[in-house]
């Protein structure tokens, strides 16, 4: 059951991250990269900068990356402070900025998904579902957001 459990939820962050596989999709678009990091591909810093309905791309990007960080960090048994607000706070990015964060998000991913076959899943199973709903609902936003973007264009 453990094996088939950390597979499920590797399938489910692949398919938030990195889109669905060939086999098709269980909730995004059946297409490429309608994943996270397909949806980030090819946006600018400015285009990550822009105040769209009160956040900006790069803000989400890096909540993304944050919430990732915290989970990890949690799984491992570290003591350490939460900031949620420090997350948010991002606003102007320069193309340097904006692939640290991209790179950031990426990091925290490929670590969590390694780290998936190793961790406890009867005692972390709520969090990692977590992770992966709230990812999932910030793919949303972000895909939203550039909806936006592409229609003030």
């Amino acid at each position: 059951m453990g094996e088939t459990l950390a597979s499920s939820i590797k399938t489910l962050l692949k398919e938030t991250f990195e889109g669905p596989g060939n086999d098709g999709s269980y909730y995004t678009e059946s297409r490429p990269n309608t994943g996270v990091f397909g949806t980030l591909d090819g946006l600018t810093a400015k285009d990550a900068s822009l105040s769209i309905n009160g956040s900006t791309i790069a803000a989400h990007s890096d909540h993304i990356r944050y919430y990732l960080w915290v989970i990890r960090t949690m799984i491992s048994g570290a003591d350490f402070e939460k900031d949620w607000g420090a997350s948010w706070t991002i606003a102007a990015v320069d193309e340097v900025k904006w692939a640290e964060i991209r790179e950031g998000l990426h990091k925290e991913y490929v670590t969590l998904l390694a780290e998936i076959d190793s961790i406890d899943l009867e005692e972390w199973l709520t969090n990692v579902n977590a992770t992966i709903a709230h990812s999932a609902y910030h793919l949303g936003a972000l895909r939203q957001m550039i909806k936006s973007l592409e229609n003030e264009k």
